[in-house]
């Protein structure tokens, strides 16, 4: 019936008013400079319009700032730019002016347009390049410097594992090999300089999540997900190395890897190699999945953080527990003990980490701390008195031991920050990235270098973990990730430090 019809097209309409009106108010900012005054009374919240906002008036009031900062930026490089085109225009019309003029008193000097042409051509040229430096300042934090070239040598790639690798490590005592761990259920050894596979551990049910190997003895510490940590020890026998391959590639190489197929790699897979299969030790004591695991110094005893919550201590010749270590409110996601001292760092996605110290046998202290306003991804001790944390929030921060209240430095990235690593003499923290980048840093923030990433070399997928290596004269950098392969870089640390 028309009555119907009609209360029923009214109730349509007042159906959507709302709606448009929310998203009306909800697009509406205005924009205003902060030279204009504004009237006795009225507060930065009441500039923006929409008052069913439910933003707190003081993050309106942030907003507002920095919407007007930003306005600011823009406005200058939009005044810059009229007057650069302004100078362009002007001497382009006396350029041309001076052309015709020539051209039309003698036809016998046509010769000298051409050049006045060109002249006219080179100085729009200069004045674009000029403009084009001018207005690429706010973004040029971001790029690689012009000198950060050949900083960077493809080593090896290793491949052979069946699914990603979560974390990579080498050996402290001789032979120096590499360890991966990864999530088809195993553990394999590599020959650095050849890429050949040594041994397959193949003693976990589940991810193995980490590996670390004992300071002196040929063991090696393995987490998993199976909700055990093993013990177990290798022995291999290093191959007659190869020349290598001269493959190298520059530092801010950004092509794109997105069209290198799943199957594309190179290397020695691991084949019929030796199998360990039996741990020499067993340490069952958690109840999720173990995560990440470490010796302590000496490597009498080893820590290991887990999704249950705790993080526990125990004895490595007999594998029993000594201590839970209890007081985080979400998963672990990693661990860390200190090079020379008995301190442990724990981080988790509860957005802390936190310090364990077993120096005096009789107290166990434990510090908190809040830097991060996301998942912490790991926290790694130097060889100094620094820790170095990083996390979901695209973050990495410096803290000293010796005053941990507030970073030292801070590094802000554009994605978020995995299991990252320190360089033990010349303190370089590497960054591994969801978005496949691997970055340098040194303690201080600054910037070094990027690792290539091309559709020749580099990681396809989200980049998991780095480890450095520094016993030989040249410094080099590994990365693993959910690719499938681990790589190994040589880095010119002299070029490094000299960039800088």
């Amino acid at each position: 019936m028309p009555v119907e019809g009609g209360s029923s097209g009214s109730s349509a309409s007042a159906a959507r008013h709302p709606k448009q009106k929310r998203k009306a108010h909800s697009l509406s900012i205005r924009r205003t400079n902060s030279t204009e005054e504004r009237p006795p009374g009225i507060q930065r919240g009441d500039m923006l319009e929409g008052q069913d906002s439910k933003l707190p008036l003081s993050l309106r009031n942030n907003l507002l700032d920095l919407f007007g900062q930003i306005e600011r930026e823009f406005e200058n490089l939009y005044i810059e730019n009229l007057e650069l085109r302004r100078e362009i225009d002007s001497l382009n019309e006396r350029l041309t002016g001076d052309g015709q003029t020539i051209e039309g008193g003698d036809p016998t000097k046509g010769a000298l347009k051409t050049k006045a042409s060109h002249s006219t051509s080179q100085l729009s040229q200069k004045l674009k390049t000029t403009y084009k430096a001018s207005t690429s300042k706010i973004v040029s934090s971001f790029k690689a410097t012009t000198g950060s070239r050949a900083l960077c040598q493809l080593l090896k790639e290793y491949v052979g594992h069946r699914d990603g690798i979560w974390d990579l490590s080498i050996t402290r005592t001789q032979p120096v090999v590499l360890g991966t761990a990864s999530a088809d259920h195993s553990a394999l050894l590599w020959s650095i300089e050849t890429g050949k596979c040594l041994l397959r551990y193949a003693g976990h049910a589940g991810s193995v999540n980490s590996i670390k190997f004992h300071p002196t003895e040929q063991m090696a510490l393995t987490a998993s997900g199976d909700q055990t940590a093993h013990i177990w020890r290798y022995m291999v026998q290093l191959p007659v190395p190869q020349p290598p391959p001269d493959v190298s590639a520059l530092c801010d190489d950004d092509q794109d890897s997105s069209d290198r197929e799943e199957g594309e790699v190179d290397g020695e897979g691991p084949g019929e190699v030796p199998t360990v299969r039996v741990p020499t030790g067993t340490l069952k004591s958690h109840q999720g999945v173990v995560i990440a695991a470490d010796w302590l110094v000496g490597g009498r005893q080893v820590v290991t953080a887990s999704w249950d919550r705790a993080a526990n201590l125990y004895e490595v010749e007999t594998s029993e527990l000594v201590h839970t270590l209890t007081g985080h409110d979400q998963e672990l996601t990693h661990c860390c003990t200190h090079p020379t001292q008995r301190l442990v760092v724990t981080s988790s996605r509860d957005t802390t980490f936190r310090l364990w110290d077993f120096r005096d046998p009789s107290i166990h202290s434990v510090n908190v701390f809040q830097g991060h306003t996301d998942t912490v991804t790991s926290a790694v001790f130097t060889v100094g008195d620094n820790v170095v944390s990083g996390s979901d929030d695209r973050t990495v921060k410096v803290w000293d031991l010796k005053n941990m209240r507030s970073p030292i430095a801070t590094i802000r990235t554009d994605s978020a920050v995995n299991r990252i690593s320190v360089s033990a003499n010349q303190k370089i923290i590497a960054l591994p990235h969801d978005n496949r980048q691997v970055r340098l840093f040194d303690m201080s923030g600054v910037r070094l270098a990027r690792l290539p990433r091309s559709n020749r070399m580099g990681h396809r997928r989200m980049v998991c973990c780095t480890a450095w290596n520094e016993e030989n004269q040249s410094c080099n950098l590994f990365t693993c990730g959910f690719d499938r392969q681990a790589i190994g870089w040589n880095i010119n640390i002299p070029a490094l430090l000299q960039e800088k």
